[in-house]
Order: C-alpha cells, then sequence, then structure tokens
C-alpha cells in the first residue's frame, strides 16, 4: 500500500505557483488576485475561508475576504458579486458554500463572471468539462486528477466507481474521469447495494460525508481508494468515508482523510486563480 500524500504534492505545486507568480509580477506588474464572500458564522466555513487565505498569502496572491452577516438580503450578495466581476484586480471569485436558506445559491454561482470562476461551478464551465474543452474546473476532483497523475496512476480503462453525486465533487469527478477515458459508474444515496458495484472497482472516489462508508469487504485487492469525504468523530477527530486502518491493507494506494484530497483543493484553487490571471495579463498587454 502506498499512500497518495496531498500535503506533499500541494507544497510542490504551492512552489511552483509562487515561481509563476514572481515572473508574472516582473513582466507585467500584475498581481493574482482572489476575492471570497463568506456569509455567516459557520466556523467550518470560516476555516476553510482562513486557510485559503494563507495558502494566497503563500504564493503572493492578493486576496479579500467580502465578510458578511447571516441575514444579509440576496440583493447585497449580487451587488458585491457584480462590483467583483467589474474590479480588474480580481482574477478569481468564490463563494464559500453553503450559504444561508434565504439565499438562493444557484442565481449567485450564475452571476459570478464565467472567467472569474475559479470554483468550476458556472453552468458555462460545467459545459466546458462535459464537453472536454477548456475552462475552469472544481477544485476538488482536479486535484484529485493530478494526485493520481503525480503517482502515475493512470485511469484509461479502469472500473471507476465514484459515490456521490453532488455538483461539487461526484459529477464534475465523473467527468473528468471519462474524458480520461475511463468506465465510469456513480452511486449515491438511492443506490441499491453498494457493495455490489464497488467489489467490481479497480478504483473507487467516495465524498458523501458518512463516516465508514467503504469497509474492507467491499473492495477487491489491490483498488485504488480516493477518500474525498470529511467527517468529524464525536471525539472530535476528523476522518474520511473509508475505514482507513482497515481499507488500506487492501489498498494499493489509498488517500489519507486528512492529508490527501483536502491540501490538493486549495492548490487547484490557487492553480485556477493563476490561470485567470495569466489570461488576463494577455488581454492587458493586447489593450
Amino acid at each position: 500500500m502506498q499512500l497518495l500524500d496531498g500535503r506533499k504534492l500541494s507544497k510542490k505545486i504551492e512552489l511552483q505557483i509562487t515561481d509563476e507568480v514572481k515572473k508574472l509580477k516582473e513582466h507585467c506588474g500584475c498581481t493574482p488576485g482572489l476575492a471570497v464572500v463568506l456569509v455567516g458564522q459557520d466556523p467550518a466555513s470560516a476555516t476553510y475561508v482562513g486557510m485559503k487565505k494563507k495558502a494566497c498569502d503563500r504564493v503572493g496572491f492578493y486576496s479579500v475576504t467580502h465578510d458578511m452577516p447571516e441575514n444579509i438580503s440576496q440583493e447585497a450578495i449580487e451587488r458585491t458579486i457584480i462590483s467583483m466581476n467589474e474590479n480588474p484586480s480580481i482574477d478569481g471569485i468564490l463563494i464559500q458554500l453553503p450559504l444561508p436558506a434565504q439565499i438562493d445559491t444557484t442565481k449567485l454561482l450564475e452571476l459570478v463572471e464565467p472567467s472569474k470562476d475559479v470554483d468550476g461551478f458556472h453552468p458555462f464551465n460545467v459545459g466546458r468539462l462535459v464537453t472536454n474543452l477548456d475552462g475552469f474546473v472544481p477544485c476538488t476532483p482536479l486535484g484529485v486528477m493530478k494526485l493520481l497523475e503525480e503517482y502515475d496512476i493512470d485511469v484509461k480503462g479502469k472500473n471507476c466507481v465514484v459515490v456521490g453525486a453532488s455538483n461539487i465533487v461526484g459529477k464534475p469527478m465523473a467527468s473528468l474521469l471519462l474524458n480520461a477515458e475511463a468506465t465510469v459508474e456513480i452511486c449515491h444515496i438511492h443506490t441499491d447495494d453498494l457493495k455490489r458495484h464497488t467489489l467490481n472497482a479497480d478504483m473507487i472516489f467516495v465524498g458523501v460525508g458518512v463516516i465508514n462508508l467503504i469497509t474492507p469487504d467491499m473492495v477487491k485487492d489491490d483498488v485504488v481508494i480516493v477518500d474525498i469525504g470529511v467527517s468529524r468523530t464525536t471525539e472530535g477527530k476528523l476522518v474520511g468515508d473509508v475505514d482507513f486502518e482497515a481499507v488500506s491493507k487492501k489498498s494499493s494506494y489509498i488517500t489519507p482523510s486528512p492529508g490527501g484530497v483536502g491540501p490538493m483543493t486549495i492548490a487547484m484553487l490557487l492553480s485556477n486563480t493563476l490561470k485567470s490571471a495569466k489570461i488576463n495579463a494577455q488581454k492587458k498587454k493586447l489593450d
């Protein structure tokens, strides 16, 4: 069994991005800019936003957080997004999810300028991904693909089971795997007899937030396991969706959780923002 070490790879990617940011500043005086919208007092969301800000600081990005109260109106958030769309110093816009119940999340995601949609959630970028065209890809599944690539794990022709069908992880994960010529099966909360599906998998990608959902009797020998789930036990420990200790004994490769996919998500957010900044720098050069 070999660990797929997302922490190690994310540090390597951050160093590469830091170098590219320096070159961008030298050549055109441009600093990549990321704006984050944070609504309410959800502790997990605040933690994630803090981690993203620290990552921006490490690589030399400009970042700003629009911290908004829980009871903010839809219109107020929309005005903020429109302002960020029009701000030339902002290359990427991130709306931290989930949002309070009174907010229409879909409408806000659709309001973000697709060229600044570094989370890859706008329907324009979703369509580009599904049709295998260049665009912004959601950070978590993109990070998973980079992690597999780093360890020379080829998905082409492999039986890949994706457990979870969210717009943020499951669906884009399946699209990326299809684009890489894997044979893909998507399972979800209504799937009957999950074990029947996972036992045939060469690779399992699971991200539903259910502790110990995947157990050793559900996987074949030498399976590749990518655990995207994050949950907190009653003791406060962060764990994934896979019974790591038991399943790792049957795996050829497995991600730890935490320390596997999470760091890669932030690394890909930085990568997408840099990509946007480079495009914008080129536009300014042509202007």
